[in-house]
């Protein structure tokens, strides 16, 4: 007979539906991060790609703008984090390290709040060191916007 698995390991179900701490979301936000870095990336090889399709002989790399280059990166992630908190409640990082963003009541954020919560996550990065000491492990933009980060193991949010 085949033994069913459960899906939250023991050691980490004492946690489950608890705020996350500081190292769980920096790491977390780490992996968005470098996500959104390789999506640039990919994106200016591919645009690259297609001139060269165009014009072999003349062929010479595109050169990118620092400035619209960090625009873009900051535009995508924004992008990113309020399509994947306002539909699934995660991003990648959040998946990888266990972590689902929740509203006051516990439920999937709304998309203009998601938008709003990527915004200031994205403008005011330093808000997340409010977890680290503050009360109940909330980052500026939990508190602007009464969200949550929880770990959370299962598939879906119940």
């Amino acid at each position: 007979m085949d033994e069913v698995v459960p899906i939250v390991p023991r050691e980490a179900r004492p946690y489950q539906g608890r705020r996350a701490g500081l190292v769980t979301r920096l790491i977390a936000g780490v992996i968005d991060g470098v996500l959104v870095v390789v999506s640039l990336l990919v994106g200016y090889v591919g645009v690259n790609g297609l001139i060269f399709l165009f014009d072999p002989r003349g062929f010479q790399f595109s050169e990118a703008s620092p400035i619209l280059s960090v625009a873009a990166g900051l535009v995508l992630l924004v992008l990113y984090l309020t399509v994947a908190w306002s539909t699934i409640g995660r991003t990648y990082g959040c998946q990888v390290m266990g972590l689902r963003v929740v509203s006051r009541r516990g439920e999937r954020l709304r998309p203009l709040v998601a938008l709003l919560r990527a915004v200031l996550y994205v403008m005011f990065p330093i808000g997340l060191f409010f977890c680290a000491g503050g009360v109940g492990r909330r980052s500026l933009q939990d508190l602007v916007l009464r969200t949550s980060v929880i770990y959370d193991w299962l598939p879906r949010h119940p």
